[in-house]
């Protein structure tokens, strides 16, 4: 099994959880795609409303890393993109994904960016993550 270690130098800050750097053995990763807040239909999912979309951006992901025969503790780096650019917006989406199923994906590293707009018409989060495989 592909080794995976977590650092945080004692003379970096601290962190909302998260390590400053993930080494991974070498081996193969995943590369997931950008996880959207749309069903199987492609509808979006909660329009307006930011914790609904994370929570389908959450399942979505939880389907990709299956489907790669992985789940979230074999995350090995994760962005995630909320539309907004108000540090409390940014800190509830952060805090609601650590409470949920995905959470473990969130102590490697991880970047959490405010962005003006995303790809689909309505959408207010996107989650992009790479584990590596077994």
């Amino acid at each position: 099994m592909t080794d995976i270690t977590l650092i945080s130098p004692a003379e970096l800050h601290p962190t909302a959880g998260y390590a400053h750097i993930t080494v991974v053995e070498a081996g193969r990763t995943a590369q997931l795609a950008g996880q959207c807040p749309l069903d199987r239909d492609e509808a979006l999912v909660g329009e307006g409303d930011l914790f609904a979309q994370i929570d389908q951006v959450v399942a979505n992901s939880l389907v990709a890393l299956a489907a790669a025969g992985v789940g979230p503790e074999r995350v090995v780096r994760s962005v995630i993109y909320v539309v907004s650019d108000r540090s409390e917006v940014l800190g509830a989406a952060w805090a609601h994904l650590q409470t949920g199923p995905l959470a473990p994906a969130f102590a490697t590293a991880s970047t959490l960016l405010g962005v003006a707009a995303l790809g689909y018409r309505g959408q207010l989060v996107e989650i992009d993550l790479t584990a590596a495989l077994p």
